[in-house]
């Protein structure tokens, strides 16, 4: 069976909202395999509003941006994917080269801050998909978010596992020099082999751990998540991880544990089998372990960790990782109080 390499994951899955399903079958009844394209697909939306509040116990009402939907690093294991069955797509290869992109991004945030109601609190980028990924080199949504930002003088925190971050920095530190930014720059393992497997089109540790290097030493707040860790599979990472990231200058570290709901389940189990036949059963069971003996978590307060014996293994490890290298360093507060309401020039016709 032929590996598409460069993706992560090696099938399309039924979409749940679809009543049809299409497969392709051989004239005489002998099931082929479908046809997987390498070439990104782009669509374009024009939502009416850009901020999501989301509601979750875990994440403490925290409001998110998404300028893109899906999601070209093709990262296996990523929770994002099933949001995009919403779109009428499949979360397996459709993810990873069907992207959704909103152009008017940057426009639809300044009006919700110009709204005579509106009380500012820290924004994620990459609250769902990363908004540094290929696309935005190109397109530079995010960098028109940024100078959003900076105009309003409103916080902003950013997830990425990209070093196209780089690009941006005279933005981050105008933000930064106004304690109005956090970065964490997500690191799942060093291992360049499983790296190139898993997150197949996002820049290697090594870049990662560079720009950690170069937001610290630009003065912007940096740190780093071991997220998510896969037992059996990196999580006898985290020291490393945590050791290295301290070293090039991150201030504080996070984790989550993999959980595959919905059609990630399937994807990830395909994904498995085919990459680490030797070892998949085992993996499989782990995080069974962590999830009450099932794969998939929904359940506020514990799905982010886990829970059990491997799951507290992985806790302990991470706490006394993070309390030798990084102490109980955190992120510098936000400053709520230069948000600008009506800005301070007009950004349209400024930054074009």
């Amino acid at each position: 069976m032929e590996y598409h390499k460069g993706r992560g994951a090696q099938l399309n899955t039924s979409n749940r909202f679809s009543q049809a399903n299409i497969s392709h079958d051989h004239i005489e009844g002998i099931d082929e395999e479908m046809q997987i394209s390498s070439q990104t697909q782009i669509f374009y939306d024009t939502p009416k509003k850009l901020i999501n509040t989301i509601e979750s116990p875990d994440l403490y009402a925290m409001r998110s941006v998404n300028p893109y939907q899906g999601c070209e690093h093709g990262c296996i294991y990523c929770y994002a994917r099933n949001s995009h069955e919403y779109w009428g797509f499949s979360a397996g290869i459709d993810f990873e080269n069907k992207i959704v992109v909103k152009q008017n991004a940057a426009k639809l945030l300044e009006q919700e801050f110009l709204q005579k109601n509106y009380q500012p609190a820290s924004i994620s980028l990459s609250g769902n998909t990363d908004c540094y990924q290929p696309l935005e080199r190109k397109l530079e949504i995010t960098r028109s978010l940024l100078k959003v930002f900076v105009k309003y003088a409103h916080p902003v925190n950013i997830i990425t596992k990209n070093s196209l971050l780089k690009r941006d920095i005279d933005l981050l530190q105008e933000l930064a020099r106004q304690q109005l930014v956090h970065v964490y720059i997500s690191v799942t393992t060093l291992d360049e082999e499983l790296r190139q497997k898993m997150e197949p089109r996002t820049a290697t540790s090594k870049n990662r751990l560079q720009t950690i290097r170069i937001l610290s030493d630009a003065g912007i707040p940096v740190g780093v998540m071991a997220a998510p860790l896969v037992p059996g599979l990196n999580h006898t990472e985290i020291p490393a991880i945590l050791k290295e990231a301290a070293a090039h200058g991150a201030i504080t570290a996070g984790y989550t544990v993999v959980r595959l709901n919905g059609a990630i389940k399937e994807i990830f189990y395909d994904w498995l089998q085919k990459n680490f036949p030797d070892r998949a059963a085992k993996v499989w069971n782990l995080i069974r372990e962590m999830h009450g003996g099932q794969v998939n978590d929904s359940h506020f307060g514990r799905r982010m960790t886990g829970e059990g014996p491997i799951a507290d293994m992985i806790k302990q490890l991470f706490s006394v990782s993070r309390h030798k290298y990084m102490k109980e360093n955190q992120m510098p507060a936000y400053n709520y109080s230069l948000f600008r309401r009506g800005g301070n020039l007009n950004l349209f016709e400024n930054y074009v």
